[in-house]
Order: structure tokens, then C-alpha cells, then sequence
């Protein structure tokens, strides 16, 4: 099996697997490059797995005229810069301790073992510079059936790597297939090994449920996760019922973790996944504005046009109510409209807090009137 796509012949990609190559050494294209070229989905990062010494790459790196980046060198990775692109190299390892965080690792020139310290068997393929398939543990059956399932022993998987749980759940929303459902044995040893979740730091939590959220559709995982007790170690107090309406109600929108992460709840999303300030302040607004009577126009008018969807489908998917009818055309006419009346515009016969109080109650006489009233109206 080979893959054949335009990125693995990129000339800069080709010079730096040769350059190994020539040099006697495996140099191998691994993991999420593979699974993603074979499963005909994009590429995000590419990744290089060698029988070189980090030491060796950058000798033969910076030969060749390359820029070499000593990213992870105790762990067996550089960076190398081979013309506008970077790429990861790492030598083989194989793990030598774990901690459920991370793990101890040495030099390994077989492959096989490199492969055995990965996560999942989709995850553990290799690719040559020609694009041949190398598959050690018999990984692309699994890949071609989009069934997730740990390396080995999964609970040995997931003592390696907590957040393997995470992972587990994440990558059956986004490669998994629906009909088949998760892995069994890899599931019970999730809810096995859930208690390990309170190890990890709130900001590896947070990065991958982000992925997770953004998943086409995370539904179905999700449900696995709180059935399996994984969901409430993660983010307590939170219900998965409403994510799969909402994604029906999306209908092929973007997904946004943020509008997600809204419908699960929880007690405190926030301080649990680490949220950035910004992300912690929109997910407020939409929590907040749920519960709300502001119809749509007023939300767009008040925040934004994606904040008013995102509210309107929360509103549908948590409290079983169909959509509003013309919902899309009142958040387009509420996000364009514009308060006509200034403070300077009353500073005559009010002042001070009477001032604020007569802006507010005109704000709300314009709104009700579907932003119809005009400043001449608004004044008298």
C-alpha cells in the first residue's frame, strides 16, 4: 500500500528524508501524516521517525546547509528547517518508565518498538519517502475499518499516558466509525483508569477537549465518556444529552468548541479545562444568555450575529424547542442595527445616573420596536 498525495513529494519534505536515507538510516514519515493521507482527510503537522541519533541528524542536517532546532532533545527530537518548512525528527525510542504523564524514554533502533509506544494501532504506521506503508503491529485493518483501539494492553496504554483516556474518546469522534462504536476493551479500561484524570493539569485537559468539542460530531463519544464515569472526572456536573440535538441543529455549521462545551455545562468549565480569558468570557455570555428572553435580533444587536446563533441553537437544543421561525433573518437585522441616540443627545434635561437610566430605557423602547424608532422619536 503507498500513499500518493502532493505533500509527500514537496522537494523540501524529499530532501530531508533522502538526506537520511543516503546516510544509511531509516527515515520514516509516522503517525497523523499516515492515518490522515490514507483516510483521505487533511495533514496538519509531519512528523519523521529515524534510526538516527539526534546527535547524527544535526550533523547531517546543518552539512546540507539545514537549520536545526534542538526542540526535545533529551527526548530524541530536533527540528529541522529544510527550506520554508519545519519538521520534527525524532529517533526511535522505546519507554523505560511512565508516570500517567510522561514518560522516560531511550534510543531504539528497531522499529517495532518505536511503534509499540504509541497509542492507537491507526497511529502506529509508517510511511518510506516513496510513500510505501509500513505497518509493524497490523494497524491498517483497524485504520481501514475506523476502529480506535489502544496498542496492546490498553490499560498499559493508558498507565503510560492518562490522557490517553481523552484521547481514546477524541479520536473515535474524529476517525472513528459511528456504527461500529468504541472499542470495548479500550472503553472498559477508560472507566477503569478514570480516577488517573486528576493527575493531568487542567491545560492538557482543556487542549484536548477543545479537539474533542471541535469534532464533526463528538456526540456519540461524549455520551461514552459519561456513561463510562470519564465525563464527570473531567468536567463535573456535566449532562452530554443536548450535544447530539445540537449538532443536528447546527446543520452543517463550523463546529465551535466554546458552543459545545456550553451545551454539557458543568459546574465551573472554566477554572476545570483552563479556558483563556477570552474564551472563559464568551462562554459566559452564552451560559448567562440561555436563560434569557432576549429573542434573537436583540442578541445579535447586543453581542454578535455568531454569538446570537449560538445562543439560539443552545436555547433549542437545552430546552427542547424547535427554532424560531425567521431566527436567521432577525439575528442578520439585529447585528446591523445601530442605536441612534447619544448620551450628548439628552444632556440637557438629564444628568448623571438619571442620564444612564434615560439612555437604557430608550435602548429598550428602540429595541421593542424592532429598531424602527428614530432619534427624533427617542428624544421627545
Amino acid at each position: 500500500m503507498r500513499i500518493n498525495a502532493d505533500w509527500i513529494n514537496d522537494p523540501d519534505l524529499q530532501q530531508l528524508l533522502r538526506l537520511l536515507d543516503q546516510a544509511g538510516h531509516r527515515a520514516l514519515l509516522v503517525g497523523g501524516c499516515v492515518r490522515n493521507a490514507l483516510l483521505l482527510v487533511p495533514i496538519d503537522d509531519i512528523d519523521i521517525a529515524t534510526d538516527a541519533h539526534p546527535e547524527r541528524v544535526i550533523v547531517l542536517a546543518e552539512a546540507a546547509g539545514l537549520r536545526v532546532v534542538p526542540t526535545g532533545f533529551d527526548h530524541g527530537t530536533v527540528t529541522v528547517v529544510s527550506g520554508s518548512k519545519s519538521y520534527e525528527v525524532t529517533t526511535f525510542r522505546r519507554d523505560i518508565a511512565t508516570d500517567g504523564r510522561r514518560a522516560t524514554v531511550a534510543f531504539a533502533t528497531d522499529i517495532a518498538e518505536d511503534a509499540a509506544r504509541r497509542d492507537f494501532t491507526m497511529n502506529a504506521l509508517y510511511a518510506d519517502y516513496q510513500g510505501e506503508i509500513i505497518d509493524p503491529l497490523g494497524g491498517l485493518p483497524d485504520l481501514r475499518a475506523r476502529h480506535v483501539r489502544f496498542v496492546g494492553d490498553p490499560h498499559a496504554r493508558i498507565r503510560e499516558d492518562f490522557l490517553r483516556i481523552l484521547r481514546f474518546f477524541r479520536f473515535h469522534a474524529c476517525y472513528g466509525d459511528p456504527m461500529f462504536g468504541l472499542d470495548p476493551e479500550g472503553l472498559a479500561a477508560c472507566a477503569e483508569l478514570s480516577g488517573g484524570i486528576e493527575t493531568l493539569s487542567r491545560e492538557r485537559l482543556g487542549h484536548e477537549m477543545r479537539k474533542l468539542l471541535a469534532a464533526p460530531d463528538p456526540a456519540p463519544s461524549l455520551a461514552a465518556m459519561q456513561a463510562s464515569g470519564v465525563l464527570a472526572q473531567v468536567l463535573a456536573g456535566a449532562d452530554s444529552r443536548a450535544v447530539a440535538p445540537l449538532v443536528h441543529l447546527e446543520d452543517g455549521m463550523p463546529p465551535s468548541h466554546l458552543r459545545r462545551l456550553a451545551a454539557l455545562g458543568g459546574a465551573d468549565p472554566a477554572k476545570a479545562l483552563r479556558l483563556s480569558r477570552s474564551d472563559a468570557r464568551q462562554l459566559g455570555i452564552l451560559r448567562d444568555a440561555i436563560g434569557t428572553p432576549a429573542a434573537a435580533a436583540e442578541l445579535a444587536y447586543r453581542h454578535s450575529a455568531e454569538t446570537a446563533a449560538d445562543i439560539v441553537l443552545l436555547r433549542a437544543a437545552l430546552l427542547e424547542h424547535p427554532l424560531p421561525e425567521g431566527w436567521k433573518r432577525d439575528i442578520a437585522r439585529g447585528s446591523s442595527a445601530r442605536f441612534p441616540l447619544r448620551a450628548a443627545d439628552l444632556a440637557e434635561r438629564f444628568s448623571g445616573p438619571a442620564l444612564g437610566e434615560k439612555l437604557r430605557e430608550s435602548e429598550a423602547r428602540w429595541i421593542a420596536s424592532g429598531f424602527q424608532l428614530s432619534r427624533e422619536q427617542l428624544i421627545t
